[in-house]
């Protein structure tokens, strides 16, 4: 299937507005959509995704693009900017000369691989050449022309492959002894549908960051993650951690994993992993996973907001910080104000890691200087605070004293302590005197690594 079918009928004009929103308004008005859909909500999407991320590809062309509920698999419109926008709240809007509307079915499953070609061609394509000079007829031939080498993937092809991967993975995991199959189901949009085809002798957990809760249905399970890299090995040592913690699994089995790039809708990667082994014997049995008196849910969310860091940073820039999570009593002839604690005064539940109005305040407070100190029920109690142990410290070269203050801290109090590096992003879990890289980003290891104290 060619992407230039879906161009042939599509709408090139020349944009009257002189403001972003009012071109797209302008292109709206262009694509057959239904009557009674808002319009205006969509625009309103696509400005909120343009301060995010901006769709200027370079050459003068700007591609704002948007999944809708629709019949067609894509609709585009054309419009050609002779004046240039005068918009200071869009990245480059002075520069677009030509700005292709892309909206694709809600339903449609290769989304993210039909836009990256879409941007290759725009990018490669000399469409911008002498715009001014063409009529619309030949500037929408231009546009055809560029655009009739590009093939699609059927969706269809996707699926019979899909189905393959999963009927392999299962005989993988039925000769490698595995007893649960780790399904990352944010890579395509029906999981549902193939599981029940499958009917497989093992327990599926579906690893996804859209559901809000833990859920069990007979022997499938499934499994919240919020991920903020798309890293594999980091999804991966995330989903074993919580799956184990939620007793989905246990820390002596083995699984089998099957997943892909997300939103792709084409299964890519088998693994076969013993979980014992992956984290390094990290916990010796399923009670060393939290510490006593550590909710779930407190550590689920601190590893959200430390993975986010590590990943966005803030404000751009790259942010080290180190959060310890347990028992306070136990952890205060430990702690030491290196400033006034910010937190002092304020009521728990104004304080508590679970409101979710705190997390862009224990953002802004990460670029302090020390540590976060949480109560194993979430209760915020001190930030930019020393850490000190008697322990003497010895880690390899690379890590500072962020790591050795979370490594001494979790070998004398039961607690856990993650840190985030300022130099590299990588996210590290301490517990029990050990570490577990989760996420690791830019530095090149492949597999993570832990260390015991002697």
């Amino acid at each position: 299937m060619k992407l230039s079918r879906y161009i042939e009928n599509s709408s090139t004009i020349d944009i009257k507005s002189t403001t972003f929103k009012g071109a797209l308004e302008e292109l709206m008005q262009c694509c057959p959509l239904k009557k009674n859909q808002n319009l205006a909500t969509f625009i309103d999407e696509l400005l909120i995704q343009e301060s995010t991320v901006s769709s200027y590809l370079g050459q003068g062309i700007a591609l704002p693009h948007l999944k809708v509920p629709m019949r067609q698999a894509y609709l585009f419109a054309f419009g050609r900017v002779r004046t240039p926008l005068q918009d200071a709240t869009i990245n480059g809007s002075e520069n677009i000369r030509l700005i292709v509307l892309f909206l694709a079915s809600s339903k449609t499953g290769n989304y993210l691989t039909t836009l990256a070609s879409l941007a290759r061609i725009l990018q490669s394509a000399e469409l911008t050449h002498h715009l001014n000079d063409l009529s619309l007829e030949e500037l929408h031939s231009r546009i055809l022309d560029a655009f009739k080498t590009v093939q699609l993937k059927s969706a269809k092809t996707n699926d019979r492959f899909n189905r393959l991967m999963l009927r392999e993975s299962l005989k993988i995991a039925k000769a490698g002894n595995c007893s649960a199959l780790f399904l990352f189901a944010d890579t395509f949009f029906n999981t549902t549908r193939f599981i029940k085809e499958l009917n497989p002798d093992l327990k599926v957990i579906t690893v996804t960051h859209k559901a809000s809760e833990i859920a069990q249905k007979e022997s499938t399970y499934t499994l919240p993650v919020q991920l903020f890299s798309n890293g594999r090995l980091t999804q991966l040592r995330s989903a074993i951690l919580l799956g184990i913690m939620h007793k989905c699994i246990r820390h002596n089995e083995k699984i089998c994993c099957l997943g892909g790039i997300p939103n792709s809708n084409r299964l890519d990667t088998v693994l076969i992993i013993d979980v014992n082994r992956e984290i390094q014997s990290l916990f010796s049995n399923q009670a060393d996973i939290l510490p006593k008196n550590v909710q779930p849910e407190v550590f689920e969310k601190l590893l959200s907001i430390a993975t986010e860091l590590a990943v966005e940073g803030r404000e751009g820039k790259p942010v080290g910080c180190l959060f310890i999570l347990g028992d306070v009593q136990e952890l205060a002839p430990y702690v030491y104000p290196l400033i006034l604690n910010p937190f002092h005064g304020y009521k728990e539940e104004d304080r508590n890691l679970l409101n979710p109005f705190i997390e862009e305040t224990i953002k802004e407070y990460s670029l302090l200087d020390g540590a976060f100190v949480i109560g194993g029920n979430g209760i915020l109690e001190s930030a930019g605070s020393l850490i000190h142990t008697k322990d003497q410290i010895s880690l390899p070269s690379g890590f500072g004293t962020r790591h050795s203050a979370a490594l001494a801290i979790s070998n004398t109090v039961d607690c856990i302590a993650l840190t985030v590096s300022a130099s590299n992003g990588q996210v590290t879990l301490f517990r029990k005197g050990k570490m577990l890289p989760l996420i690791e980003k830019g530095i090149g290891h492949t597999h993570p690594s832990a260390y015991l104290l002697e």
